[in-house]
């Protein structure tokens, strides 16, 4: 009971924020202000995000019938922005990564407010209007501030210590990995008594999500006319959630191992479904270098 406690009440506030912090420290004023740059991709990557994914989540919800507490954790998972990981995909897939950086900091800062309202209405729609659990003032403070306030302070090192941004760039990447694995563990471990209903339950519908979220983001801005390169950069950013900060969400904020289960299981699918989606993409660049 203790340790679990821990887990709760610091290690999980804890390690989210040194993540956000990382974010922070790979991102500058420039990247709110290159929305100029880029108005098209940065309005269709925002609409993906916040409108689309939404709405994917709500459908899949009701069409593989899940359950109130499984239907609520896959509506924090479309709420929650893009991740770290995404800027990395990105990079090896040849999309626009300065267009990340920009998706990445202006979602970032938009979720703070829309990530709660999401939260409230799914635990609204889905228990039948009991707010009990609902995130409350207080609790979406919380979500602003361990939100924006690390990305803030990283933004202030990247600025003023550049050197030292440099260096933790890296080993902040490493450890954002290493303990969102650890925190799907965390979680599976809890539910270990329902995990194998849990995944048969939850684990098409949020692959399926997965899938739904790469391909509109790439294939919408490709649609608008948009560059390759951004319409890659919107995919990865669309499709590769912040899986530590929906797992917070659903266990720090809301006190439920179960709300989290739908995080935990996408957080091992996207990597997977992004690298072959980047491999495929990879491929298609040496072909094209190839012919030309």
């Amino acid at each position: 009971m203790g340790s679990t406690s821990f887990f709760v009440t610091y290690l999980l506030p804890g390690a989210l924020a040194l993540i956000m912090f990382g974010l922070g420290l790979s991102l500058t004023v420039a990247d709110f202000a290159r929305v100029v740059r880029f108005p098209k991709s940065v309005v269709i990557g925002l609409v993906c995000q916040m409108f689309l994914l939404p709405l994917f989540g709500l459908g899949i919800c009701h069409a593989f019938g899940l359950s109130p507490e499984l239907s609520i954790g896959v509506m924090i998972l479309a709420a929650s922005p893009g991740g770290v990981a995404a800027n990395l995909f990105s990079h090896f897939a040849k999309g626009d990564v300065a267009l990340n950086l920009t998706l990445t900091a202006v979602n970032s800062v938009l979720a703070a407010v829309t990530l709660p309202l999401i939260v409230n209405f799914s635990i609204s729609y889905f228990s039948d209007g009991n707010q009990s659990i609902g995130l409350q003032f207080q609790k979406t403070i919380e979500v602003f501030f361990i939100i924006l306030i690390p990305v803030v302070f990283g933004m202030f090192g990247k600025k003023h210590f550049p050197n030292f941004a440099e260096k933790m760039d890296k080993p902040v990447r490493i450890f954002s990995f290493i303990f969102l694995f650890v925190i799907i563990a965390a979680t599976i471990a809890k539910e270990k008594h329902r995990i194998v209903d849990a995944l048969i339950q939850v684990g098409i519908p949020v692959y399926l999500f997965n899938i739904l979220s790469l391909a509109t983001g790439y294939i919408l801005p490709l649609l608008a006319k948009v560059r390759d390169k951004e319409a890659i950069a919107i995919s990865m950013e669309v499709g590769i959630h912040n899986g530590t900060l929906a797992v917070y969400v659903a266990i720090s904020l809301l006190g439920s191992y179960e709300l989290a289960l739908p995080a935990a299981v996408y957080s091992i699918f996207m990597f997977k479904t992004a690298g072959i989606f980047t491999a495929i993409l990879i491929k298609r660049n040496k072909e094209v270098s190839n012919v030309s």
